[in-house]
């Protein structure tokens, strides 16, 4: 059985780098998008995605627009998602709670915490 794949979606190449590199030396395998859009459009064509890491703070189609987005997607509404955001402010967690997110963790990313929520949605 394959191991399902994350799909990080953020409009910084940096942190698509970062989180790659992180994810890859430990041998999880993921894909990337650099819009909410394109984050979209990408699940249409691939359907191995265990988990979502969502920036938050995307031009054009926020995180917020893309995680309301993928919940009204037929097939993909459950999709587990990680909302991930540069500016952890008093309210940020519960108000990507309720958009629709799993899960929330704030940059600069713990990679220890980072592993262990990926965890719970990959490994299942």
């Amino acid at each position: 059985m394959e191991q399902k794949k994350v799909l990080i979606i953020d409009d910084d190449a940096r942190n698509i780098f970062a989180l790659k590199a992180v994810l890859r030396s430990r041998g999880i395998p993921c894909i990337s998008a650099s819009s909410g859009a394109e984050g979209l459009a990408l699940l249409d064509n691939a359907h191995e995605v265990g988990v979502v890491l969502m920036d938050i703070m995307m031009p054009d189609m926020d995180g917020y627009e893309t995680i309301a987005a993928l919940r009204a997607k037929e097939g993909e509404s459950h999709l587990p998602i990680i909302a991930v955001t540069a500016k952890a402010m008093v309210g940020d967690r519960e108000k990507c709670l309720e958009a629709g997110a799993d899960n929330y963790i704030s940059k600069p990313v713990d990679v220890d915490v980072l592993l262990s929520q990926l965890q719970q949605y990959l490994f299942v």
